[in-house]
């Protein structure tokens, strides 16, 4: 199957290796409310950061990726949902000119509350992590008891029309056998799609990570061998390989980060929640873009955009070991 990327001349911001740049991740907290095994076991430790992008900082941000070319924003945290400006933040990212689809992630807490408000405000689509259908394994994993909750809100917005729903599985070993066919199964008849994610090694989970990683070539197999198909890859789409089957409205996805050729095709860059640029996941250090933020002027943060892209590596180093300056995801929305 050929999944080259078309090159697309609106998108401006390219690489030293040819890889065109159109998807922001941007953070807009590092506070996270659930304790989950994988990220943050002992919960968030300490309060709230203070100094958090602001509005005004955000909408330049915006506005200078927009110029770039930059057609997709994902909001993600921690989680995002802790923002009281969340709604505000959705509206800078849906008025922005050239910005075509504006998605959030969450840990599903208060979706019963907060999914009909996003919805309404017109965000294209919610990725919403459940890392087992199982109550008793989703709170073991994420020591929370909103799953019931959670698959609620979700099947009401499904019923309402709102389909642009993802699920995020991250594959823990343990768990494997309450995550990966009971997932599959239950998106065959739902019209979303279902990611399941292969652990990464951070700074802080080395020994989780060595009890628990499963390789998600595993599942790629299982779904080629059940007659599942790998769709071609849209240019803004994430990093999932995607697959469909004849006989079911669901979709599923596989982020293997340990597998070959795996940065190929890297079209993100990411921003924390206090301004730093990423231009990986796993970067050794961030890039303080906070200065260029102070003005309404996009124009000298579109400048540093360019020539920092250059210093863009060809791959991440996670088969070496080498996690970067990622302790844990929440730093960075994952």
């Amino acid at each position: 199957m050929d999944n080259s990327l078309a090159v697309k001349d609106d998108i401006i911001l390219t690489d030293a290796y040819q890889r065109q740049f159109s998807y922001l991740r941007l953070s807009i907290t590092d506070l996270c409310n659930f304790k989950c095994s994988y990220c943050l076991p002992n919960g968030y430790e300490g309060k709230a950061s203070q100094n958090e992008l602001r509005l005004d900082e955000i909408k330049t941000l915006i506005a200078s990726f927009a110029e770039l070319g930059f057609k997709k924003i994902r909001l993600t945290g921690g989680e995002p949902s802790l923002r009281k400006d969340l709604l505000q933040i959705i509206d800078i990212c849906k008025s922005q000119p050239g910005i075509e689809k504006v998605c959030i992630t969450t840990n599903g807490y208060r979706l019963n509350h907060f999914l009909p408000q996003w919805i309404a405000a017109g965000i294209d689509q919610v990725n919403i992590s459940i890392d087992s259908l199982s109550p008793e394994q989703f709170e073991l994993i994420t020591a929370s008891s909103n799953l019931p909750m959670i698959i609620g809100a979700l099947n009401k917005a499904i019923d309402g029309g709102f389909t642009a729903i993802k699920i995020n599985t991250v594959l823990l070993r343990e768990h494997k056998d309450s995550q990966v066919m009971p997932l599959i199964d239950w998106v065959k008849n739902k019209p979303i799609a279902l990611r399941f994610i292969e652990l990464m090694q951070t700074g802080d989970n080395r020994e989780f990570f060595n009890r628990q990683h499963f390789s998600a070539d595993k599942v790629k197999d299982l779904l080629v061998d059940q007659g599942w198909t790998e769709k071609s890859r849209l240019i803004h789409a994430g990093p999932a390989v995607e697959y469909r089957h004849s006989s079911y409205p669901g979709s599923v996805g596989v982020i293997a980060p340990y597998s070959e050729n795996f940065c190929d095709t890297c079209n993100r860059l990411r921003v924390t929640a206090q301004g730093q640029l990423h231009l990986c996941l796993f970067s050794e250090k961030g890039k303080d873009l906070r200065h260029l933020l102070q003005t309404t002027d996009s124009a000298p943060l579109t400048e540093f955009l360019r020539s920092s892209i250059y210093e863009k590596l060809p791959k991440h180093y996670l088969q070496q070991q080498k996690t970067g300056a990622t302790r844990h995801f929440a730093m960075l929305g994952g």
